[in-house]
């Protein structure tokens, strides 16, 4: 059942459930596509991931998942007027 768009919930075997991953990975080409589902182990679900940049991780029995560290953008323009002269050193020093 798609319960938003994009967003499909069900309870299919792991046959029926394989036979779809697959046909997911192959029309999402160069998407993205995560799939969740109930399964026996201590968190109670388990995922698979395509082209995501997120990528899950065992940890001591629980998969978790790591998210790339991403470099806060600083923009070379000068800071508006107004700022206080530490506020322009503290900027200057970050570049």
């Amino acid at each position: 059942m798609e319960i938003s768009p994009g967003v499909f919930i069900g309870d299919p075997s792991a046959r029926v459930r394989e036979a779809l991953w697959k046909e997911v990975r192959q029309y999402a080409d160069t998407g993205r596509a995560l799939l969740v589902y109930s399964t026996n182990n201590e968190q109670g679900f388990a995922f698979e991931t395509h082209d995501h940049h997120w990528h899950p991780v065992d940890h001591d029995g629980l998969v978790l998942i790591r998210r790339p560290k991403e470099k806060p953008a600083i923009s070379a323009e000068a800071p508006p007027s107004g700022w206080s002269k530490a506020a322009k050193r503290r900027r200057y020093r970050q570049r």
